[in-house]
């Protein structure tokens, strides 16, 4: 069952309730927990692109706690993030895994809680049919492979030898070596430094 907690703000012309995403919407933040879906991808987009068109000069904040998903639909997110005039940082906390890790390494300013874990590794896929369709999807996930791993060295400034080698395999890391790796920019124990 899904919860959403409602909050509920008074003020000298009386109460006004909101949903919490809504509420911290208001304050430029965006709720990025879970796989990566159409859906999810969707909502974030929305949500950057409101928050883009209410003032281009303040930053946006996401806050990451996923696994990973569909690469298309997080790709779809990073070049949302990449598009739009402000400056989106990130900020991990629990499991930043996969397209996770991905987006948390594309923020222009990157931040993990101390007790995150981070995780990449190469995509995954799977094709049935036709030996030429199997090489057809087989030669996709190869090039969105070399794109991923680009954008990843890129994000990092590590090397892409050393990016192809450490994302054969899943590759976990905590927020020191996070830090250390180049996936973030600090480790964070308060809010005070954002």
């Amino acid at each position: 069952m899904n919860l959403t907690p409602i909050v509920i703000e008074q003020n000298g012309r009386g109460e006004r309730s909101y949903d919490i995403y809504s509420r911290l919407l208001q304050d430029r933040i965006i709720i990025l927990f879970g796989e990566i879906t159409d859906a999810t991808s969707a909502s974030i987009i929305s949500q950057l692109l409101f928050l883009s068109s209410t003032d281009e000069k303040k930053d946006i904040y996401i806050y990451i706690n996923s696994p990973g998903g569909s690469v298309t639909s997080g790709l779809s997110i990073y070049d949302t993030m990449k598009y739009i005039k402000p400056r989106v940082v990130t900020i991990g906390m629990g499991l930043c895994a996969s397209m996770g890790a991905f987006l948390l390494s594309s923020g222009d300013k990157r931040y993990a809680l101390e007790n995150t874990k981070v995780m990449i590794h190469q995509p995954l896929g799977g094709a049935k049919g036709q030996a030429t369709d199997i090489m057809i999807v087989a030669e996709e996930i190869i090039s969105i492979k070399k794109k991923l791993n680009e954008i990843l060295s890129k994000n990092t400034k590590q090397p892409l030898s050393k990016i192809e080698q450490d994302t054969e395999r899943d590759f976990y890391m905590d927020s020191k070596k996070a830090l250390e790796y180049g996936i973030i920019d600090e480790i964070i124990k308060n809010n005070n430094k954002i």
